[in-house]
């Protein structure tokens, strides 16, 4: 009994650090973290309801399911891009970040399109 009580402490102590760490976290990558969690929520939603009703359209299916997966990605691209921490992106401007995740959501978006037909 005295190792799962232990487990359950380290446990509660990581999510207090993470919680704690998470705080410090700026607004802007908060929001952005908020749209990626909401673009792979879609995704599993669309994919549990493929399950439960079928996937007759099945190139929709996968038009919806990239489309939410591939915001997701670039999304997190962008938060890196624009994270004042990450010394490797210290060139590249917030605004040209987010030009650089508008016109890849674009082409991402186009190309989801032409596949649906």
């Amino acid at each position: 009994m005295g190792r799962s009580s232990s487990t359950v402490k380290e446990t509660q102590a990581l999510f207090q650090s993470l919680r704690s760490a998470y705080a410090a976290t700026p607004n802007n990558l908060k929001i952005i973290d908020l749209y990626v969690g909401f673009a792979v929520l879609t995704a599993v939603i669309q994919v549990v309801y493929m399950a439960v009703v079928g996937s007759f359209p099945f190139n929709s299916f996968l038009s919806g399911v990239l489309s939410c997966i591939g915001t997701a990605v670039l999304a997190v691209c962008l938060r890196i891009q624009v994270n004042k921490d990450n010394k490797e992106f210290k060139d590249v401007a917030p605004e040209r970040a987010f030009a650089d995740f508008i016109l890849c959501n674009l082409v991402l978006h186009l190309v989801i399109m032409n596949f649906l037909g």
